[in-house]
């Protein structure tokens, strides 16, 4: 039983017994025991759990996990301390590094996002070692689909940071009119120079919620 320790709990009660999620975990269980798989088992949820429902200020989209041994951690974009940056993730960098003049952090954890109510949550949360988008199709997507509506239910308005085409999809799931949208290309190399570049949405996220009465983000690490 998956346990998170917050509102989501209770949210997502149901979701859990699902058909749909019931083959989901039947399919984790053997690819876990055959193969190495991120995030750990443990860290899956691991965004739902920093992040709880009426904390959420912001949600970024992610794909699926990193999928080389020590990265992913179950927070979309972040890796564990000491690991090298990977692609995206130097992207971002660089740009809140243009946007708001920060600098480079020394760890790409994320974390410290996550509990100041960033949502850092991927679209397909589990990965095959070196196999990118080899859990996609599974199930994942009508859970984290799910999550998207029941934010999209707040009163509160929240702001979803689209980032590529797979993150774009998500879109037609926000229809409530208090709820900002915020869409750029990709941060990964190939597609970053497409418009992601220069989007500066880390500091429009700040002036939204300057606007709304609440806390900025301090994107610092």
């Amino acid at each position: 039983m998956v346990k998170l320790n917050n509102y989501w709990d209770q949210l997502l009660e149901d979701e859990f017994k699902k058909d749909y999620y019931i083959k989901l975990r039947e399919f984790l269980k053997k690819e876990y025991q055959q193969y190495h798989i991120f995030p750990s088992m443990y860290d899956i949820f691991n965004a739902l759990r920093y992040t709880d429902y009426y904390d959420v200020k912001v949600v970024i989209l992610g794909q699926d996990p990193y999928h080389e041994v020590g990265q992913a951690h179950g927070l979309c974009f972040s890796v564990l301390d000491d690991v090298a940056f990977p692609p995206s993730l130097k992207n971002i960098f660089t740009e809140l590094n243009n946007d708001l003049h920060i600098p480079i952090p020394q760890s790409g954890n994320l974390t410290k996002w996550a509990k100041e109510g960033v949502l850092l949550l991927n679209t397909v949360l589990t990965v095959r070692e070196h196999f990118a988008n080899s859990h996609k199709n599974k199930g994942w997507e009508i859970f984290t689909s799910h999550i998207i509506s029941l934010l999209n239910q707040r009163e509160d308005p929240v702001i979803f940071v689209l980032w590529g085409n797979d993150a774009k999809q998500k879109q037609a799931l926000i229809t409530n009119p208090h709820h900002y949208i915020l869409t750029a290309s990709h941060p990964s190399p190939l597609s970053a120079y497409n418009g992601f570049f220069g989007c500066k949405h880390f500091s429009k996220i700040n002036e939204i919620l300057v606007r709304l009465g609440k806390k900025p983000i301090d994107w610092r690490l």
